[in-house]
């Protein structure tokens, strides 16, 4: 039995992180046993972050492309099906999702104080009250500094929806008429930008970014499915 170490759910969603969603959906389309520990902190896992999985010989496995290697090594093909051209594309908008799109998701629910007053209190609510203001401010600050060096953190509202529109776009020109990026039937990319395009959807108080996307009728159903068949 596969145990999966998550942030707890919260929004709507499987976990706060769109990360532990996607290994979550992973585990369910390789069709393996697993069961669910949540965590507040991830800090004694390895790389300390989450997911991780754990192995039944106490082996733990760190981060979601990790877990999808681990369990393709067990026979399991997230792309069957695709072609080589298909494969590759699928690379790319799994990167364009989680090395892209995931940071103004980010700044949507960091950086936004209407936001963040919300997930303060989720996210860190297992923090002693005397402790709290001052633990969450320096993560708070340290993040939002990182999204400053990434260059997302000094643009305005409207040039990061300027930004990831193309994102978004390509998305929507990618399932055409299919129900999932490549088909009938959900891959390893659909894992990634599903993930993604619901916790955008889930900010807990409607943001521009999530009314943008929320408003789209065609990411809004595909979230959905995405959910209903992965979930």
């Amino acid at each position: 039995m596969i145990t999966l170490y998550t942030f707890p759910s919260g929004f709507g969603q499987f976990s706060y992180s769109p990360f532990c969603t996607k290994a979550a959906w992973l585990l369910n389309l390789a069709s393996v046993e697993w069961t669910r520990q949540d965590m507040n902190d991830p800090r004694k896992m390895p790389m300390a972050k989450l997911p991780a999985i754990g192995l039944a010989d106490g082996t733990i496995i760190a981060d979601s492309d990790n877990i999808r290697s681990h369990l393709e090594q067990l026979g399991h093909d997230f792309d069957a099906g695709l072609s080589p051209r298909d494969r590759a594309t699928s690379r790319a908008f799994i990167r364009m999702a989680e090395e892209h799109i995931y940071f103004h998701q980010v700044i949507d629910r960091w950086g936004d104080e209407a936001n963040w007053a919300v997930i303060r209190k989720a996210y860190f609510g297992f923090l002693p009250p005397v402790l709290r203001p001052l633990v969450t401010s320096k993560l708070r600050r340290d993040l939002m500094r990182t999204m400053h060096g990434l260059g997302l953190g000094r643009m305005t509202v409207q040039q990061r929806l300027d930004r990831v529109a193309p994102d978004l776009e390509a998305i929507v020109t990618q399932l055409g008429e299919r129900p999932f990026l490549f088909g009938d039937t959900p891959s390893a990319a659909d894992a990634s930008v599903g993930s993604l395009i619901g916790g955008i959807m889930a900010a807990p108080v409607p943001t521009p970014l999530s009314r943008r996307v929320s408003g789209d009728a065609v990411l809004s159903a595909y979230a959905a499915r995405c959910a209903e068949a992965m979930g």
